[in-house]
């Protein structure tokens, strides 16, 4: 097995081949604060520091890097005088010690074990992440914030009752049909779970649909047909947007809410409905009530114990939004070539989301993402892969651009310049001064000259130019 990124920390020339043999790209860095520069833009998955550095070195690093907790830390000793014992690098937090060259066979081992844990050991934290409880990973309700919690302990309570009808208001894209099918989940998980959206047919059509109908009932009606709250059996029937309900076919709904049966279209046959009957309303209904538009009577039957859904943009909802970031970037499929490849997502792109309004909701944020995978050609998804709408991409594009030449001065392009070439390099300043075509020690004059940091307003200004875009890794060797 191979790893994808290696950051080590040494000089010598045979542990650099050491991390050629177990990795695709390797990265170099000379000092604690360049690798934690390193580790932060590109989560590696192994980081080999040799004797030069102590436990304590270790623990710094730990400390002031912003590690992902799927870095492994290897150390490497020397073959003999080594100055701290293993032990020490295990408890400030090393994965795992090698006494010099005659352990240098283990390491494919220990690759063969980090690669394991990778793919089979992080279903577990991955569901203790995204999802509040067991059983919400089954109907994909990501959310951990005090809203999503609410919301699951009130589909607790009906799910365990004998309620039928359940009303599920909420915004478009907020999940109201997967609050419906976690009911159901936890209701009747044996039996089916039929969905119907109620603004996409036709009146005549909606209740063929519903109730099914008898042959010669009606010109097109060759055959005799079952209904969808007959074909539900004992299980669960889901009336989506309810409120596009034609009012005389509201008027039939109440009847079988009421009656618990029904009879087919052009029949006479009383036919008993069984089935659990969700509804939902982007709409409220007491509004539509007063506006004539909605039965007053059929509201009240299904107002019995209705789940409010919060939208993504109230401020007890925001904790989720970097949750259904992550679990978008791990489950989306609509690029297969990138496929577990685009792991992560820049500091500032995430900025940029939490403070949008999203009146789509998660429909809408779910969208987002799978534009930026589409878009993006780094592992991380960057600011200018965030097209939040995509007609106003040009007009965004413009104001960018008038925003970067505000100022001319040369001193202005000069840091900026610098700037680049060392996120380019990852802050390895050899490497950025031959970019630059200047002396290192030029560069280190520079880099004061101009106060210089990384993750300072010059980076930050330069991150933003660059929209955050991985550049292509500094292969060694």
């Amino acid at each position: 097995m191979i790893l994808h990124r290696v950051v080590v920390l040494s000089r010598k020339e045979d542990i650099h081949q050491l991390a050629r043999q177990v990795g695709r790209e390797l990265f170099v860095a000379e000092t604690i604060s360049e690798a934690s520069d390193i580790t932060e833009r590109i989560n590696p998955e192994l980081i080999l520091f040799d004797h030069r550095f102590s436990p304590d070195c270790i623990r710094e690093f730990l400390n002031t890097s912003d590690k992902n907790s799927n870095t492994y830390i290897v150390v490497i000793g020397e073959d003999q005088n080594n100055i701290y014992p293993p032990d020490q690098f295990i408890s400030m937090g090393a994965h795992y010690y090698l006494h010099g060259k005659q352990d240098y066979h283990l390491l494919q081992g220990i690759v063969n074990q980090i690669q394991n844990k990778l793919t089979f050991g992080t279903q577990q934290e991955d569901t203790d992440t995204f999802f509040a409880d067991d059983f919400t990973e089954s109907v994909s309700m990501v959310g951990r914030s005090q809203a999503a919690l609410h919301t699951l302990k009130m589909i607790k309570l009906v799910a365990a009752s004998q309620c039928s009808p359940i009303l599920i208001v909420g915004e478009t894209g907020t999940g109201k049909e997967v609050a419906a099918k976690a009911i159901h989940t936890l209701k009747n998980p044996k039996e089916l779970f039929v969905a119907v959206n109620c603004a996409a047919l036709t009146a005549n059509l909606l209740e063929s649909e519903l109730f099914g109908h008898v042959k010669g009932s009606f010109t097109s009606a060759d055959r005799e047909k079952t209904g969808l709250l007959e074909l539900a059996g004992a299980g669960t029937i889901f009336l989506d947007e309810i409120s596009e309900m034609p009012i005389d076919l509201q008027a039939k709904l109440l009847r079988v809410l009421q009656e618990k049966t029904f009879r087919k279209v052009g029949g006479t046959k009383e036919i008993s409905c069984k089935a659990t009957i969700i509804v939902s309303s982007n709409r409220n209904l007491k509004n539509e009530v007063q506006a004539n538009r909605f039965r007053m009577d059929l509201y009240y039957r299904l107002n019995i114990f209705p789940i409010t859904i919060t939208p993504l943009r109230a401020p007890e909802r925001k904790k989720d939004i970097p949750l259904l970031i992550q679990y978008f970037l791990k489950t989306s499929t609509v690029c297969p070539g990138k496929t577990n490849k685009i792991t992560s997502i820049t500091k500032l792109a995430i900025e940029a989301l939490l403070k949008h309004d999203w009146p789509g909701n998660i429909r809408e944020l779910h969208n987002v993402i799978e534009r930026a995978i589409l878009l993006e050609t780094t592992d991380k998804i960057g600011l200018s892969s965030i097209v939040i709408d995509p007609g106003e991409s040009d007009q965004f594009a413009d104001n960018a651009r008038a925003d970067k030449i505000k100022d001319f001065s040369l001193a202005k392009a000069e840091r900026e310049l610098i700037a680049r070439a060392l996120q380019e390099t990852f802050w390895q300043k050899t490497r950025a001064a031959e970019m630059l075509g200047i002396s290192r020690a030029t560069l280190y004059a520079k880099v004061k000259q101009y106060n210089i940091k990384s993750g300072s307003s010059a980076a930050k200004d330069q991150d933003e130019i660059s929209a955050l875009s991985l550049p292509e890794p500094l292969m060694v060797g």
